[in-house]
Protein backbone atom coordinates (compact mmCIF):
# COMPACT_ATOMS: atom_id res chain seq x y z
CA UNK A 1 0.00 0.00 0.00
CA UNK A 2 1.25 3.42 -0.88
CA UNK A 3 1.10 5.72 1.61
CA UNK A 4 1.23 9.40 -0.02
CA UNK A 5 2.79 11.14 2.61
CA UNK A 6 4.51 15.49 3.02
CA UNK A 7 7.85 15.90 4.62
CA UNK A 8 9.17 18.30 6.62
CA UNK A 9 9.59 18.36 10.09
CA UNK A 10 12.96 16.98 11.39
CA UNK A 11 11.29 14.86 14.19
CA UNK A 12 14.97 13.84 15.97
CA UNK A 13 14.57 17.61 17.24
CA UNK A 14 10.93 17.68 17.42
CA UNK A 15 11.63 16.13 21.17
CA UNK A 16 8.81 17.96 23.17
CA UNK A 17 6.03 16.87 21.58
CA UNK A 18 4.53 13.31 20.57
CA UNK A 19 2.30 13.62 17.85
CA UNK A 20 -0.18 11.13 16.83
CA UNK A 21 -0.16 8.97 14.08
CA UNK A 22 -1.81 11.14 11.45
CA UNK A 23 0.77 14.03 12.20
CA UNK A 24 3.73 11.21 11.34
CA UNK A 25 1.90 10.25 8.04
CA UNK A 26 1.19 13.80 6.63
CA UNK A 27 4.95 14.89 7.65
CA UNK A 28 6.63 11.68 7.10
CA UNK A 29 9.29 11.78 4.43
CA UNK A 30 8.78 7.87 4.32
CA UNK A 31 6.80 6.57 1.55
CA UNK A 32 5.81 2.87 2.49
CA UNK A 33 5.07 0.24 -0.04
CA UNK A 34 3.94 -3.33 1.66
CA UNK A 35 5.05 -5.05 -1.52
CA UNK A 36 8.41 -3.59 -0.66
CA UNK A 37 10.84 -6.34 1.32
CA UNK A 38 14.58 -6.23 1.86
CA UNK A 39 17.04 -8.24 3.85
CA UNK A 40 20.83 -7.70 4.61
CA UNK A 41 23.00 -7.17 1.76
CA UNK A 42 20.15 -6.73 -0.73
CA UNK A 43 20.26 -4.24 -3.24
CA UNK A 44 18.16 -1.10 -2.33
CA UNK A 45 15.22 -0.70 -4.86
CA UNK A 46 12.96 1.46 -2.68
CA UNK A 47 13.95 4.80 -2.92
CA UNK A 48 11.25 7.57 -3.58
CA UNK A 49 12.47 11.37 -3.76
CA UNK A 50 11.00 13.39 -0.66
CA UNK A 51 10.72 17.39 -0.99
CA UNK A 52 9.65 20.12 1.00
CA UNK A 53 5.79 21.69 0.39
CA UNK A 54 5.12 18.84 -1.97
CA UNK A 55 1.71 20.56 -2.25
CA UNK A 56 2.94 22.85 -4.76
CA UNK A 57 3.12 19.46 -7.25
CA UNK A 58 -0.75 18.99 -6.58
CA UNK A 59 -2.40 19.54 -9.73
CA UNK A 60 -4.50 22.27 -8.43
CA UNK A 61 -7.36 22.59 -10.93
CA UNK A 62 -10.05 19.86 -12.01
CA UNK A 63 -9.96 20.07 -15.90
CA UNK A 64 -6.20 18.41 -15.61
CA UNK A 65 -6.52 16.81 -12.49
CA UNK A 66 -9.37 14.80 -14.73
CA UNK A 67 -6.80 14.36 -17.50
CA UNK A 68 -4.07 12.29 -15.30
CA UNK A 69 -2.82 15.87 -14.96
CA UNK A 70 -1.00 16.56 -17.80
CA UNK A 71 -1.55 20.43 -19.03
CA UNK A 72 1.88 22.01 -20.13
CA UNK A 73 0.49 21.72 -23.77
CA UNK A 74 -3.25 21.89 -23.38
CA UNK A 75 -5.25 24.58 -24.36
CA UNK A 76 -4.88 27.68 -22.42
CA UNK A 77 -7.27 28.62 -19.63
CA UNK A 78 -7.40 30.70 -16.35
CA UNK A 79 -5.18 27.85 -14.61
CA UNK A 80 -2.63 28.10 -16.74
CA UNK A 81 -0.76 29.86 -13.97
CA UNK A 82 0.26 26.42 -12.74
CA UNK A 83 1.13 24.43 -15.71
CA UNK A 84 2.15 26.79 -18.67
CA UNK A 85 1.68 30.42 -17.74
CA UNK A 86 3.32 30.81 -21.69
CA UNK A 87 -0.38 29.90 -22.65
CA UNK A 88 -1.92 33.05 -21.70
CA UNK A 89 -1.28 34.60 -24.80
CA UNK A 90 -2.96 32.66 -27.04
CA UNK A 91 -5.88 32.59 -24.49
CA UNK A 92 -9.06 33.52 -26.60
CA UNK A 93 -11.03 35.41 -24.18
CA UNK A 94 -8.95 38.76 -22.95
CA UNK A 95 -9.31 38.05 -19.12
CA UNK A 96 -10.73 35.00 -16.94
CA UNK A 97 -10.35 33.36 -13.10
CA UNK A 98 -11.11 30.22 -11.97
CA UNK A 99 -11.77 28.89 -8.06
CA UNK A 100 -10.76 25.46 -7.43
CA UNK A 101 -11.11 23.14 -4.92
CA UNK A 102 -9.71 20.31 -3.91
CA UNK A 103 -10.09 17.49 -0.18
CA UNK A 104 -7.32 15.82 -0.13
CA UNK A 105 -6.21 12.36 1.10
CA UNK A 106 -10.18 11.84 1.84
CA UNK A 107 -9.43 7.86 2.14
CA UNK A 108 -7.47 8.90 5.63
CA UNK A 109 -8.95 12.02 6.99
CA UNK A 110 -11.66 14.57 6.04
CA UNK A 111 -10.35 18.24 6.96
CA UNK A 112 -7.46 18.59 4.41
CA UNK A 113 -8.02 20.54 1.77
CA UNK A 114 -6.58 22.11 -1.31
CA UNK A 115 -7.89 26.03 -2.47
CA UNK A 116 -6.54 27.66 -5.71
CA UNK A 117 -7.12 30.91 -7.25
CA UNK A 118 -6.29 31.96 -10.71
CA UNK A 119 -6.57 34.09 -13.30
CA UNK A 120 -5.26 36.13 -16.16
CA UNK A 121 -5.30 39.75 -18.12
CA UNK A 122 -4.27 39.86 -22.20
CA UNK A 123 -2.34 43.19 -21.96
CA UNK A 124 -1.98 42.88 -25.80
CA UNK A 125 -1.96 40.60 -28.70
CA UNK A 126 1.53 39.59 -27.45
CA UNK A 127 1.50 39.81 -23.85
CA UNK A 128 -0.57 38.87 -20.88
CA UNK A 129 -0.20 38.47 -16.80
CA UNK A 130 -1.09 36.13 -15.00
CA UNK A 131 -1.55 35.40 -11.00
CA UNK A 132 -2.52 32.69 -8.42
CA UNK A 133 -2.73 32.02 -4.90
CA UNK A 134 -2.99 28.34 -3.17
CA UNK A 135 -3.60 27.13 0.06
CA UNK A 136 -3.13 24.08 1.53
CA UNK A 137 -4.78 22.97 5.19
CA UNK A 138 -3.80 20.35 6.56
CA UNK A 139 -6.56 19.97 8.95
CA UNK A 140 -6.19 19.89 13.24
CA UNK A 141 -3.30 18.26 14.47
CA UNK A 142 -3.40 17.41 18.35
CA UNK A 143 -0.08 17.34 20.13
CA UNK A 144 0.80 15.55 23.43
CA UNK A 145 3.48 15.20 25.29
CA UNK A 146 5.46 12.50 26.33
CA UNK A 147 2.96 11.43 29.20
CA UNK A 148 0.04 11.65 27.12
CA UNK A 149 -1.30 15.04 28.22
CA UNK A 150 -2.46 17.05 25.40
CA UNK A 151 -0.99 20.06 24.97
CA UNK A 152 -3.02 21.83 22.23
CA UNK A 153 -4.25 21.80 18.21
CA UNK A 154 -2.57 23.50 15.76
CA UNK A 155 -4.03 23.72 12.16
CA UNK A 156 -0.60 23.69 9.94
CA UNK A 157 -0.82 25.45 6.34
CA UNK A 158 0.77 26.40 3.67
CA UNK A 159 0.48 28.93 0.69
CA UNK A 160 2.02 29.86 -2.47
CA UNK A 161 1.67 33.57 -4.07
CA UNK A 162 2.41 34.01 -7.92
CA UNK A 163 2.74 36.81 -10.71
CA UNK A 164 3.16 35.71 -14.23
CA UNK A 165 4.16 37.37 -16.94
CA UNK A 166 4.46 36.36 -21.04
CA UNK A 167 4.71 37.29 -24.75
CA UNK A 168 4.47 35.89 -27.81
CA UNK A 169 8.09 35.38 -29.03
CA UNK A 170 7.15 34.70 -32.67
CA UNK A 171 3.21 33.84 -34.11
CA UNK A 172 3.73 29.98 -32.65
CA UNK A 173 6.17 30.41 -29.67
CA UNK A 174 5.16 32.08 -26.60
CA UNK A 175 7.91 32.25 -23.01
CA UNK A 176 6.16 33.28 -19.45
CA UNK A 177 8.48 33.80 -16.31
CA UNK A 178 6.74 33.38 -12.62
CA UNK A 179 7.71 34.89 -9.37
CA UNK A 180 6.50 33.00 -6.46
CA UNK A 181 6.29 33.65 -2.59
CA UNK A 182 5.91 30.00 -0.58
CA UNK A 183 5.06 30.36 3.33
CA UNK A 184 4.89 26.67 4.98
CA UNK A 185 3.75 26.96 8.95
CA UNK A 186 3.94 23.31 9.42
CA UNK A 187 4.16 23.51 13.57
CA UNK A 188 0.94 26.31 14.02
CA UNK A 189 3.07 28.56 16.24
CA UNK A 190 4.49 25.24 18.97
CA UNK A 191 7.65 25.15 19.60
CA UNK A 192 8.70 28.42 18.02
CA UNK A 193 11.79 28.61 20.23
CA UNK A 194 12.73 26.20 17.70
CA UNK A 195 10.95 25.94 14.29
CA UNK A 196 10.12 28.92 12.30
CA UNK A 197 7.58 29.56 9.88
CA UNK A 198 9.22 28.31 6.58
CA UNK A 199 9.50 31.47 3.74
CA UNK A 200 10.88 30.59 0.18
CA UNK A 201 10.79 32.59 -3.17
CA UNK A 202 10.74 30.40 -6.87
CA UNK A 203 10.62 30.97 -10.57
CA UNK A 204 9.24 29.16 -13.18
CA UNK A 205 10.78 29.47 -16.88
CA UNK A 206 8.40 28.18 -19.61
CA UNK A 207 7.51 27.73 -23.37
CA UNK A 208 4.66 26.76 -25.56
CA UNK A 209 4.45 26.79 -28.97
CA UNK A 210 1.04 25.64 -31.50
CA UNK A 211 0.67 25.32 -35.13
CA UNK A 212 -2.60 25.30 -36.36
CA UNK A 213 -4.44 24.18 -39.43
CA UNK A 214 -7.58 23.71 -41.53
CA UNK A 215 -10.71 26.17 -41.52
CA UNK A 216 -13.72 26.09 -39.45
CA UNK A 217 -15.22 23.37 -38.54
CA UNK A 218 -11.98 20.96 -39.41
CA UNK A 219 -9.40 23.07 -37.35
CA UNK A 220 -6.28 20.70 -36.53
CA UNK A 221 -3.31 21.82 -33.83
CA UNK A 222 -0.15 20.40 -32.56
CA UNK A 223 0.91 21.97 -29.61
CA UNK A 224 4.24 21.33 -26.97
CA UNK A 225 4.98 22.99 -23.79
CA UNK A 226 7.81 23.13 -20.95
CA UNK A 227 8.00 24.50 -17.77
CA UNK A 228 10.58 24.29 -15.29
CA UNK A 229 9.27 25.08 -12.03
CA UNK A 230 10.00 25.81 -8.50
CA UNK A 231 13.65 26.87 -9.16
CA UNK A 232 14.40 28.86 -6.13
CA UNK A 233 15.87 28.97 -2.70
CA UNK A 234 15.30 26.46 0.01
CA UNK A 235 13.47 26.28 2.40
CA UNK A 236 14.21 25.49 6.58
CA UNK A 237 12.28 25.10 9.56
CA UNK A 238 15.33 25.97 12.51
CA UNK A 239 16.73 28.78 11.61
CA UNK A 240 19.01 27.63 8.81
CA UNK A 241 20.14 24.60 10.74
CA UNK A 242 18.71 22.22 8.28
CA UNK A 243 17.14 23.46 4.37
CA UNK A 244 15.20 21.51 2.11
CA UNK A 245 14.68 21.71 -1.25
CA UNK A 246 11.86 22.75 -2.74
CA UNK A 247 10.24 20.21 -5.67
CA UNK A 248 11.80 21.94 -8.55
CA UNK A 249 10.18 19.99 -11.37
CA UNK A 250 10.84 19.83 -15.61
CA UNK A 251 7.64 18.75 -17.71
CA UNK A 252 7.69 18.14 -21.02
CA UNK A 253 4.69 17.25 -23.52
CA UNK A 254 2.54 17.66 -26.35
CA UNK A 255 -1.35 18.15 -27.26
CA UNK A 256 -2.65 17.27 -30.46
CA UNK A 257 -6.41 18.29 -31.39
CA UNK A 258 -8.80 17.56 -33.71
CA UNK A 259 -12.13 19.34 -34.76
CA UNK A 260 -13.83 16.66 -36.65
CA UNK A 261 -17.09 19.36 -37.33
CA UNK A 262 -18.58 22.25 -35.20
CA UNK A 263 -19.86 19.71 -32.80
CA UNK A 264 -17.45 17.60 -31.85
CA UNK A 265 -13.54 17.56 -31.22
CA UNK A 266 -11.05 15.82 -28.97
CA UNK A 267 -7.58 16.33 -27.43
CA UNK A 268 -5.29 13.86 -26.87
CA UNK A 269 -2.25 15.05 -24.34
CA UNK A 270 1.13 13.36 -22.92
CA UNK A 271 3.64 15.09 -20.69
CA UNK A 272 6.78 13.75 -18.79
CA UNK A 273 7.87 14.86 -15.61
CA UNK A 274 11.38 14.85 -13.33
CA UNK A 275 11.99 16.15 -10.48
CA UNK A 276 15.13 18.37 -10.34
CA UNK A 277 16.64 17.46 -7.06
CA UNK A 278 19.27 15.24 -5.69
CA UNK A 279 17.88 11.42 -5.48
CA UNK A 280 18.43 11.02 -1.76
CA UNK A 281 21.24 8.70 -0.14
CA UNK A 282 19.89 4.79 0.83
CA UNK A 283 20.59 4.73 4.75
CA UNK A 284 19.37 1.73 6.32
CA UNK A 285 17.88 1.53 10.01
CA UNK A 286 17.33 -1.27 12.23
CA UNK A 287 13.97 -1.70 13.99
CA UNK A 288 13.64 -3.63 17.07
CA UNK A 289 12.25 -6.31 15.67
CA UNK A 290 15.01 -6.91 12.93
CA UNK A 291 13.54 -5.27 10.32
CA UNK A 292 14.92 -2.72 7.75
CA UNK A 293 13.49 0.76 7.54
CA UNK A 294 14.97 2.79 4.53
CA UNK A 295 15.78 6.47 5.62
CA UNK A 296 15.79 9.08 2.40
CA UNK A 297 18.53 11.82 3.07
CA UNK A 298 18.36 15.22 2.13
CA UNK A 299 20.69 15.79 3.74
CA UNK A 300 22.70 17.64 1.09
CA UNK A 301 24.68 20.25 0.74
CA UNK A 302 24.23 20.99 -3.26
CA UNK A 303 22.58 24.51 -4.39
CA UNK A 304 19.68 24.83 -6.29
CA UNK A 305 21.09 25.08 -9.60
CA UNK A 306 23.96 22.14 -9.12
CA UNK A 307 21.18 20.10 -8.15
CA UNK A 308 19.30 20.82 -11.16
CA UNK A 309 22.24 19.32 -13.30
CA UNK A 310 23.39 16.52 -11.56
CA UNK A 311 19.66 15.01 -10.53
CA UNK A 312 19.30 13.38 -14.01
CA UNK A 313 22.63 11.14 -12.92
CA UNK A 314 23.06 11.22 -9.05
CA UNK A 315 21.02 7.90 -8.81
CA UNK A 316 22.23 4.89 -6.27
CA UNK A 317 20.93 2.67 -9.09
CA UNK A 318 22.61 4.52 -12.20
CA UNK A 319 20.97 5.00 -15.53
CA UNK A 320 18.12 2.25 -14.41
CA UNK A 321 16.90 4.50 -11.70
CA UNK A 322 16.90 7.51 -13.30
CA UNK A 323 14.51 6.21 -15.91
CA UNK A 324 12.63 5.24 -12.47
CA UNK A 325 12.50 8.90 -11.76
CA UNK A 326 10.16 10.16 -14.80
CA UNK A 327 6.21 10.11 -14.30
CA UNK A 328 4.49 9.77 -17.20
CA UNK A 329 0.88 11.14 -17.84
CA UNK A 330 -1.65 10.97 -20.61
CA UNK A 331 -5.11 12.46 -21.10
CA UNK A 332 -7.80 12.85 -23.78
CA UNK A 333 -10.06 15.75 -23.62
CA UNK A 334 -14.01 15.29 -26.00
CA UNK A 335 -15.96 18.45 -26.26
CA UNK A 336 -19.38 18.57 -27.92
CA UNK A 337 -20.89 21.95 -29.37
CA UNK A 338 -18.02 23.36 -27.50
CA UNK A 339 -20.10 23.33 -24.53
CA UNK A 340 -19.96 19.98 -22.83
CA UNK A 341 -16.66 17.90 -22.17
CA UNK A 342 -15.76 15.09 -20.66
CA UNK A 343 -12.52 14.26 -20.15
CA UNK A 344 -10.08 11.04 -18.92
CA UNK A 345 -6.54 10.59 -18.28
CA UNK A 346 -3.72 7.96 -16.81
CA UNK A 347 -0.74 8.44 -14.36
CA UNK A 348 1.80 6.63 -13.98
CA UNK A 349 5.10 6.72 -11.21
CA UNK A 350 7.54 4.03 -10.69
CA UNK A 351 6.83 1.67 -7.71
CA UNK A 352 10.51 2.36 -6.72
CA UNK A 353 9.54 6.03 -6.40
CA UNK A 354 6.35 6.21 -4.48
CA UNK A 355 4.08 3.54 -6.84
CA UNK A 356 1.09 6.43 -8.20
CA UNK A 357 -0.50 4.91 -10.50
CA UNK A 358 -4.17 6.31 -11.03
CA UNK A 359 -6.77 6.53 -13.35
CA UNK A 360 -8.67 9.88 -13.35
CA UNK A 361 -12.50 11.04 -15.22
CA UNK A 362 -14.23 14.15 -15.06
CA UNK A 363 -16.54 16.59 -17.03
CA UNK A 364 -17.43 20.00 -17.74
CA UNK A 365 -20.00 22.32 -18.85
CA UNK A 366 -19.65 25.49 -20.24
CA UNK A 367 -22.15 28.30 -19.96
CA UNK A 368 -22.20 31.82 -20.91
CA UNK A 369 -20.13 33.33 -18.45
CA UNK A 370 -19.01 30.40 -16.49
CA UNK A 371 -18.25 27.17 -16.89
CA UNK A 372 -17.92 24.33 -14.39
CA UNK A 373 -15.50 21.30 -14.44
CA UNK A 374 -15.33 18.03 -12.26
CA UNK A 375 -12.83 15.32 -11.72
CA UNK A 376 -12.42 12.47 -9.97
CA UNK A 377 -9.44 10.02 -9.25
CA UNK A 378 -9.45 6.12 -9.45
CA UNK A 379 -5.95 4.78 -8.17
CA UNK A 380 -4.85 1.09 -9.49
CA UNK A 381 -4.56 -0.04 -5.76
CA UNK A 382 -6.82 -0.38 -2.91
CA UNK A 383 -6.66 1.15 0.35
CA UNK A 384 -4.80 4.01 -1.79
CA UNK A 385 -4.65 7.35 0.02
CA UNK A 386 -5.94 8.91 -3.16
CA UNK A 387 -8.61 7.14 -3.52
CA UNK A 388 -11.87 9.61 -3.96
CA UNK A 389 -10.16 12.54 -4.62
CA UNK A 390 -12.62 15.21 -6.13
CA UNK A 391 -11.97 18.59 -7.55
CA UNK A 392 -14.42 21.33 -8.25
CA UNK A 393 -13.24 24.21 -10.25
CA UNK A 394 -15.59 27.17 -11.26
CA UNK A 395 -14.16 29.61 -14.44
CA UNK A 396 -15.12 32.98 -15.52
CA UNK A 397 -14.83 34.84 -18.58
CA UNK A 398 -15.02 38.48 -17.70
CA UNK A 399 -15.68 39.80 -21.17
CA UNK A 400 -18.78 37.99 -21.63
CA UNK A 401 -19.92 38.55 -17.76
CA UNK A 402 -19.07 42.44 -18.20
CA UNK A 403 -20.98 42.51 -21.68
CA UNK A 404 -24.08 41.01 -19.59
CA UNK A 405 -23.86 43.48 -16.84
CA UNK A 406 -23.56 46.18 -19.02
CA UNK A 407 -26.43 45.32 -21.04
CA UNK A 408 -28.77 44.65 -17.79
Amino acid sequence: MLLFTFTIIHMDKFIKFRILPLLLTIFSCIVTNGQTSLTTGQEVKYNPISTAVPFLTITPDSRHGAMGDVGVATSPDANSQYLNAAKYVFAEEKQGFSISYTPWLRQLVSDINLAYLAGYSRLSNTQAIGYSLRYFSMGDITLTSADEMQIGIVRPSEFALDFSYSMKLSNNLSGGVTLRFIRSNLSGGIGAEVYDVGNAFATDVSFYYTRQWGGIGSVKSISAGANLSNIGSKISYDQGANKEFLPANLKLGTTFYNEFDDYNSLSISLDINKLLIPTPANQVKYADDGSIIILPDNTTNQTTIGALFSSFTDAPGKFKEELQEYNISTGLEYWYNKQFAIRAGYFNESINKGNRKFFTAGVGVKMNIAAIDFSYVIPLHQNNPLANTIRFTLLFDLKTFSALKKKN
